[in-house]
């Protein structure tokens, strides 16, 4: 085992992938509702949408251990079904089904057709299926096509056929659609380039002519192979095609959409084309051409030929899109063959990848970046003012010339949004801090693109939506809610007790208070419960009050004790006397109270009873909790023939204050008894309790704050919870999706005592209450354990920081090619526009006006953590200055004082990179932070990419150099400089002397600084070329980081050179050390290596939960949130390797990629187990459990255990 890493880590996501790469609709559960699939990353969701309440719910998250290149669905004739065909970087074909009772998607087919991993020449990056369900054709963007027959066999399942080739060498695939043909033939038509001409010719010439070629293939069924059957030459820059209806439904052909034009084509029609309009207005450039970037058709019902198309445009323009068919002379209806194309102005959503329009009248924009958006149409834009335009009036030929047409964007007419789902791709940079005072930190990201971005907060905790909070006259000790007889649907009293007195108080219209309830309302209450068909309970301290139909019996506590605690359900009672005796009642047939003969004497007080509800079917619950002051938990039996004999014993670390027996749903599949107790100190303990013989097993525990935990069964989306409350309150629930337990902190102040809660205009409530307020709250949600609220932000974010003692953030933002404030509102003074033309639209929906080779920039001041969060301070930047980087540096010079320093560029092109001049400009904090003044400028040769404090100077990484400037009066001073990276420095992290250095290409070189020559000296550097996006020290020998293709790894600097490189005096063997393999003297050694799918975009060494271990989080470019835990024991290493290695083989990835290749894309995995995959462990049916364990030595809840525990106590 020692030859393979001494460090070992466990990767866990916090946050899937929330960019959607890919949006499909269909039937997938074989009833009428349709439901969307969303690509992200490697998951494959399922999302359901409820026309009724107009929201999105997910049903199942599936990650599929591979990069899903495309997805297409197919129903196979009459069948209702609708089933997935996925296209990956695994080589092969998988088809997949949704299967609805057991809620998971089941692999049908699997067939391999290339190499792994994602080339141009391997199949997979195009997929298209015949609308009738007969064929599908998978293409690569070069060469090779593959169309696969789908079928049935005699049984009736799904049958696929072997593959028949399409292929044409020096072919280039742009877009790749199936034809509606009826059941004719399946046609595909693809758009290619040929480029075989161009590539022989050295001149150039060729290039200039190459052709874009609309090219059909038809899959002949008869003699079964594929055939090109036509072909046409198009306008040069088109780039997508949508299919037309055909057969009944339509003329068939499709549209294919370029630089400002569509046109529908088919081989036996004659072309139409019409442009697309052009934004009218005195920031838009009338020259600007626009280009189709996403789309979709949907057919209306009832009448044949009627559908219409809505395309957009990267400015996020829709246009609705119609067809004009010729009508026979006789009958009027239409022919089949199209007269006219009409396109006009429809309304403007976010820019999609994917639009999905539903029948029930709803359409799904999967954004290409911030969060997804539900609309509604209102109308379809048919009866409105907005100008149509008709092909009749352009020419077909592509390069004729014709005049430009216009329209004036204007808010949305014709769809309302009902639901925005969070999404936080692109995700920039990512900070963990504790700014609200809670116990955990939380997690402050930049996301987003343009007008549209964010600064978000993401917590730890359930969304709590308050109903009520209503002040109290006194504070009261606890609040109970209670129905008046078995078969009330409703709560009818709420019950408070005050320490010396009790309120009832009735829920009705109005809450008022209840006279006449035949409550005790001049002693505290211990408990409430409903008994029976129609009795009510008051247990006091003095004794038992028991009211049926207004009859009161009393039971008196023995002379000299008093009732400290009671557990009650609706026909047992049990109380626990001073004395430490336990007394307990049953109900008779006729609805009295009887008390068992004995009571049971316990050792010590009684802190605290559970009795559990009566399960379904039964008379009675068979087992008693109870909790004793010298820190153990006792189960006595209730069964008539062994009452209140003890069954089992558990010790504890302290004291329990709270227990509560409740059947919860389990990962078993079934309903499992759970004893959940609260300890004095603050930790939650959870137990398996044996519904035969009352042992008790499983033990899990969680810490949940330092005041005494409180535990009450509550009820949420009609499953049993726990509600722990301790410093701040917990839910206990059964994971929608994963089945397995979690513990989540909700995100509201913190309680006393909480209870369930149900009426007329909250079904499924809590009441609860916090110093003198009565509050009643729901949750709607359970699915969802991470908060976020987001600030918008003005341009596209690059980088956070926060203020060293304040609770603000700073952001520097800035886009390309966007017309900076000063120019936008030059223009919009300009007189001549007039007539709407200078209407200053919201550029959160529309987007910023663009303006070539321009750049926009700016800096926030953040306040995330006041009552309304919001930007305070925006310093926009002139002269086409973008930011690229900032430091918040406590200069040493200025006595120690902090000043933002803020790396600009000027005139920058981003590729090839260019730029003029590059800026550091100094910002002094004013008013604790709220504000900046701007000091000055220092003018260097190019931007610089790196900035960061070291000892009480700035370090700059500018070009290749890193140089440490102090601060002056008119500018900053240069004190020292040296050539450390080969291309171009990115990242810097320093810790006493030693400098590290992230190069974009070249990955990490480390560096001393010697302050008695004043020398900067790489002494070590990597073996591999990393293109390094983000590093974080993890101690001073080591640095975690992330690249560019997906990577994290951490380096370590070997022990002998780190020392040497610090010894007083070595600057001169450095110096004069020989180079080896024209790099740094020294190598760094590779100790972790992990793929991700994803771009890391931040990585820092961090905190998460309270008393947590230290834990590496980065951040991905697509919105994930990861986290790697250190393993601490050998041993938890060795069972989790052999977990991980059992799982591979047991559930293999659904679309046949390799795991072990997968997350050893570019470099072999090492020194990280994925706890993706362990996790899954959960959701295997129960024989596969059984045996993993066997294998393992072990028993299935421990192995469910030890995965949650390394969760729960590091991370979410």
């Amino acid at each position: 085992m020692a030859t393979t890493s001494n460090m070992f880590l466990y990767s866990l996501t916090i946050q899937p992938p929330t960019s959607v790469t890919q949006a499909l609709l269909g039937q997938f559960s074989g009833t009428k509702e349709q439901q969307i699939i969303t690509a992200s990353g490697s998951r494959l969701t399922l999302l359901q949408p409820d026309p009724r309440q107009g929201k999105v719910e997910t049903l199942l998250s599936h990650d599929i251990f591979g990069i899903i290149r495309a997805v297409s669905s197919f129903r196979l004739a009459g069948s209702h079904k609708d089933y997935i065909i996925l296209a990956t970087d695994s080589g092969r074909i998988a088809i997949i089904e949704y299967m609805p009772k057991e809620n998971r998607f089941a692999r049908i087919h699997l067939e391999t057709f290339g190499k792994s991993g994602v080339r141009r020449v391997i199949p997979g990056q195009y997929l298209a299926a015949d609308p009738r369900g007969r064929a599908c054709l998978i293409a690569g963007v070069e060469k090779n096509k593959l169309v696969y027959v789908l079928n049935r066999n005699a049984q009736a399942e799904l049958t696929i056929s072997s593959p028949l080739e399409a292929h044409k060498h020096g072919v280039l695939v742009l877009s790749l659609v199936a034809l509606d043909v009826g059941y004719a033939n399946p046609v595909f038509a693809a758009l290619e380039i040929d480029y075989s001409e161009a590539d022989q010719d050295a001149t150039g010439q060729a290039l200039q002519e190459v052709e874009t070629q609309l090219v059909y293939y038809e899959l002949d069924l008869g003699l079964n192979h594929v055939v090109r059957r036509w072909s046409e030459a198009v306008d040069p820059t088109s780039s997508i095609l949508f299919q037309v209806p055909g057969g009944n439904d339509g003329p068939s052909g499709v549209l294919v959409c370029g630089e400002e034009n569509v046109t529908y084509r088919h081989s036996n029609q004659e072309a139409f084309r019409v442009p697309i309009p052009r934004r009218r207005g005195a920031t838009e450039d009338p020259q600007r051409k626009r280009t189709i970037v996403a789309g979709v058709m949907h057919k209306l019902k009832g009448s044949a030929g009627a559908f219409f198309f809505l395309l957009q445009t990267e400015d996020g323009d829709l246009f609705k899109v119609t067809l004009d068919m010729l009508e026979d002379g006789e009958t009027g209806n239409p022919t089949g063959e199209v007269k006219r194309i009409k396109v006009k102005y429809f309304d403007t959503v976010p820019v999609a990848s994917n639009l999905c329009i539903l029948k029930s009248g709803f359409l799904f924009v999967a954004s290409e970046y911030g969060n997804h958006h539900f609309y509604q149409f209102e109308k379809l834009g048919d009866d409105d003012e907005e100008l149509e335009f008709s092909s009749d009036d352009f020419p077909t030929d592509p390069r004729a010339t014709y005049n430009p047409v216009y329209f004036h964007p204007r808010p949305m007419e014709n769809l309302a949004l009902v639901e925005s789902i969070d999404s936080m791709n692109p995700l920039l940079d990512c900070k963990v801090a504790n700014l609200t005072g809670e116990d955990a930190p939380q997690i402050y990201s930049v996301c987003g693109n343009g007008a549209r971005s964010t600064f978000r907060m993401i917590k730890h905790g359930l969304e709590v939506t308050e109903i009520v909070a209503s002040e109290l006259p006194g504070t009261p000790s606890a609040v109970w809610t209670t129905k008046l007889s078995k078969s009330d649907q409703y709560d009818a009293y709420i019950v408070l007790s005050f320490t010396n007195g009790t309120l009832v108080l009735s829920i009705g219209e109005t809450v008022e208070e209840v006279s006449d309830s035949g409550f005790l309302t001049n002693v505290s209450t211990l408990a409430v419960q409903q008994l029976g068909a129609d009795g009510l309970i008051q247990i006091h301290p003095k004794g038992i009050r028991h009211i049926v139909q207004g009859r009161v019996n009393e039971w008196p506590a023995p002379q000299h004790r008093s009732i400290v605690a009671a557990a009650t359900n609706d026909g047992q009672v049990v109380i626990a006397l001073s004395s430490g005796e336990i007394v307990y009642f049953e109900m008779d047939e006729d609805g009295s109270l009887a008390e068992y003969d004995e009571k049971k004497e316990m050792f010590g007080t009684v802190t605290s009873l559970s009795l559990g509800q009566v399960p379904a079917g039964r008379v009675r619950s068979s087992f008693l909790a109870v909790g004793c002051d010298d820190c153990t938990v006792r189960i006595l039996s209730l069964d008539p023939d062994s009452t209140l004999e003890s069954k089992s014993v558990q010790a504890l670390t302290a004291a329990p204050s709270s227990l509560s027996i409740m059947a919860m749903e389990d990962t078993t599949g079934g309903s499992t008894l759970f004893l959940h107790i609260g300890l004095h100190s603050g930790v939650y303990l959870r137990t398996v309790l044996d519904e035969i013989t009352g042992e008790l097993t499983d033990t899990r525990q969680k810490f949940l704050g330092p005041k005494p935990v409180r535990l009450f069964q509550v009820s949420v989306q009609e499953q049993a919870c726990v509600l722990a409350l301790s410093s701040r309150p917990w839910m206990g629930y059964t994971d929608p999706l994963t089945k397995g337990f979690m513990m989540t902190p909700l995100s509201y102040a913190d309680l006393e005592w909480g209870w369930n809660f149900s009426s007329e205009q909250c079904l499924e409530g809590m009441v609860g209450i916090h110093a003198n307020y009565l509050r009643i709250f729901s949750i709607e949600k359970l699915g969802d354990n991470l908060i976020q609220k987001s600030i918008p932000l003005s341009y596209t974010p690059r980088r956070l920081i926060k203020h060293p003692e304040q609770p603000y953030f700073y952001t520097i933002e800035s886009d390309n090619n966007t017309l900076p404030p000063e120019l936008r509102k030059k223009l919009l003074e300009d007189p001549s526009a007039v007539n709407g033309d200078a209407t200053v639209l919201p550029p959160e929906e529309f987007g910023h006006p663009k303006g070539r080779g321009r750049w926009a920039s700016c800096i926030s001041i953040v306040d995330p953590a006041s009552e309304e969060p919001s930007v305070l301070q925006r310093i926009d930047l002139e002269d086409n200055e973008a930011a690229v980087s900032m430091a918040v540096v406590p200069f040493a010079s200025q006595d120690g004082e902090s000043f933002l320093v803020v790396g600009t560029g000027k005139d920058m092109v981003l590729d090839p990179r260019q730029f003029t001049e590059g800026y550091i400009h100094v910002y002094r904090f004013h008013e604790d932070g709220r504000e900046l003044e701007f000091i000055h400028k220092t003018k260097i040769e190019e931007p610089p990419m790196a900035l960061v404090p070291f000892q009480g100077r700035l370090l700059a990484g500018i070009g290749k150099t890193v140089r440490i400037y102090d601060l002056g009066l008119k500018q900053l001073l240069r004190k020292s400089q040296a050539v450390v990276a080969p291309q171009l420095i990115v990242s810097l992290q320093t810790q006493g002397n030693r400098v590290i250095v992230g190069d974009v290409q070249q990955s990490i070189t480390y560096v001393v600084y010697k302050q008695e020559t004043n020398k900067l000296i790489p002494f070590a550097d990597d073996t591999i070329n990393r293109w390094t996006t983000c590093t974080t020290m993890v101690d001073y020998e080591s640095v975690a980081g992330g690249d560019r293709f997906g990577n994290v790894w951490i380096m370590r600097c070997p022990e002998k050179t780190s020392v040497e490189s610090d010894e007083p005096g070595s600057e001169v063997h450095l110096v004069h050390a020989r180079e080896y393999l024209h790099g740094a003297p020294n190598r760094l050694n590779l100790m972790a290596h992990f793929y991700t799918q994803d771009l890391p975009t931040s990585i820092s060494k961090t905190n998460l939960v309270v008393g947590g271990q230290e834990v590496l989080l980065w951040s991905g470019i697509q919105g994930t949130i990861g986290v790697l835990i250190p393993f601490v024991s050998r041993e938890d290493v060795d069972f989790f390797q052999t977990l991980e290695s059992h799982m591979r083989s047991e559930d293999p990835p659904l679309a046949g990629r390799d795991h072990l290749m997968y997350r050893g894309y570019y470099v072999p995995v090492k020194g990280i187990i994925d706890g993706d995959l362990c996790e899954r462990f959960a959701l295997l049916p129960n024989d596969k459990k059984q045996s993993i364990a066997g294998e393992l030595d072990r028993s299935v809840r421990e192995i469910e255990r030890k995965i949650s525990d390394i969760r729960t106590r590091s991370a979410f």
